[in-house]
């Protein structure tokens, strides 16, 4: 039988070549007309898509009055408001501890994250004394904690 060992070229930068297929030579716009892309360089001729920067925007609609001009604009957005994520009275049941933070929020899932502040509201009951820290709370759920034995700090 005869031996199967095969020769391997070894690998220098002189020997490096990309996978075949895997490079397309580019584009050589504008090189006369030998190449097929001369003259006008397969812009076709004139017009808007023939210049530099010759594309339209996104809301063109050929010369009529697009749509974002065509209806009327509404309201404000205010990029300084604050999202509170809001939570009630009666979910402080599933907390363990006396002590309630917007930590304590997101170990249990009641807070999606902690990026954005968390506010107590007193909707439900509670029944044992609590304190919450590090959060807002409405009047309404301030006034129950307290009557609960609890307290809010800031």
């Amino acid at each position: 039988m005869p031996d199967k060992k095969q020769t391997v070229e070894r690998i220098t930068l002189s020997t490096l070549r990309p996978a075949v297929g895997s490079h397309r030579t580019r584009k050589r716009l504008g090189r006369g007309p030998g190449s097929g892309l001369g003259k006008t360089s397969g812009k076709g001729h004139k017009g808007h898509k023939a210049r530099t920067g010759g594309s339209t925007n996104p809301g063109f609609e050929g010369g009529q009055m697009p749509m974002y001009r065509r209806l009327p604009k509404r309201g404000f957005f205010n990029p300084a408001k604050i999202h509170y994520q809001a939570i009630n009275l009666r979910d402080l049941a599933r907390i363990t501890g006396d002590e309630v933070s917007a930590e304590s929020l997101l170990a249990v899932g009641l807070v999606k994250s902690l990026s954005e502040p968390v506010k107590l509201l007193g909707h439900g009951d509670i029944t044992r004394a609590m304190v919450v820290k590090g959060m807002r709370a409405s009047a309404s759920a301030k006034a129950k904690i307290e009557a609960a034995g609890g307290r809010v700090e800031d």
